[in-house]
């Protein structure tokens, strides 16, 4: 009788740290949508709706500006130069440069050459190394900085993160096309929503 009781005792228990358990799935988290409006929105860093804000406002800026169809070869080839980060965190300036790549060249206008190194190897350093031609001389260069600006009054913080790009025609050293583009936010600590 008592190893019948003990059994049924270590099966409740059993049962119960099952259910505690299967309750506890990692707090609430779940998949949302990268540019949806439940994403959470942070004052002290760039979120990932920030850098998509930023890289679609550029594109369609760039794009609108007629400015790729001085290349004399068409699409034109583009290679990203430095973009540098004036913020106070480490941060992948490639969250915005990438997206700005793949947009132009979905849209056929331009390319982007990845045999070139800037400030250390190409990015595709396997590439630079086996290819048998010379790669082609890139007609603009993208370049730019990532600046932040911060304010508080009393217990509510304020962050504008400022992004600005420049496309120079190389042939000539000139900047072609330039803008800016502002994400201000404000609050006391991280929310969701935006």
């Amino acid at each position: 009788m008592i190893m019948k009781n003990s059994t049924i005792t270590l099966s409740f228990l059993t049962a119960g740290l099952f259910a505690l358990g299967g309750c506890n799935t990692g707090g609430d988290a779940r998949y949302v949508d990268s540019q949806g409006p439940r994403t959470i929105v942070s004052v002290d860093e760039i979120n990932i709706q920030d850098w998509s804000s930023a890289a679609d406002q550029m594109i369609n800026s760039l794009l609108s500006s007629g400015i790729l169809n001085r290349s004399p070869e068409q699409p034109a080839i583009m290679a990203v130069s430095v973009i540098v980060n004036d913020t106070r965190r480490h941060v992948d300036t490639d969250l915005l440069t990438k997206q700005i790549r793949v947009a132009l060249n979905r849209s056929g206008k331009a390319i982007t050459t990845t045999t070139i190194d800037v400030l250390g190897p190409a990015e595709d350093p396997l590439a630079a190394k086996v290819s048998d031609k010379r790669p082609p001389k890139p007609y603009f260069s993208l370049s730019g900085k990532i600046i932040e600006v911060n304010a508080q009054a009393g217990d509510t913080k304020q962050v504008t993160y400022v992004f600005q790009l420049s496309m120079t025609e190389i042939p000539t050293g000139l900047a072609v096309w330039e803008d800016q583009v502002e994400i201000t936010k404000q609050g006391s600590r991280a929310a969701i929503g935006w």
